[in-house]
């Protein structure tokens, strides 16, 4: 299992994958907001989203999950 996490402080603006969907390496999962600038946070291996741990508009901190993969 592997842990999505959050790589900026900032807003979940769009939420890109959604449970039971294959992922491959580089595959987008969440978009995060950030100074108004939008970050992308990419798969960095493959496997099945097991598990969304945040919400669109939801604010997180650098280092929360995001999405569990397995």
């Amino acid at each position: 299992m592997a842990d999505v996490e959050a790589h900026i402080t900032g807003t979940v603006w769009k939420i890109e994958c959604e449970i039971g969907q294959e992922i491959s390496e580089g595959d987008t999962l969440v978009i995060l907001e950030s100074m108004k600038m939008e970050m992308p946070v990419e798969a960095e291996d493959e496997g099945t989203v097991k598990e969304i741990r945040c919400q669109e508009g939801q604010s997180v901190s650098e280092g929360d999950t995001l999405v569990v993969l397995e």
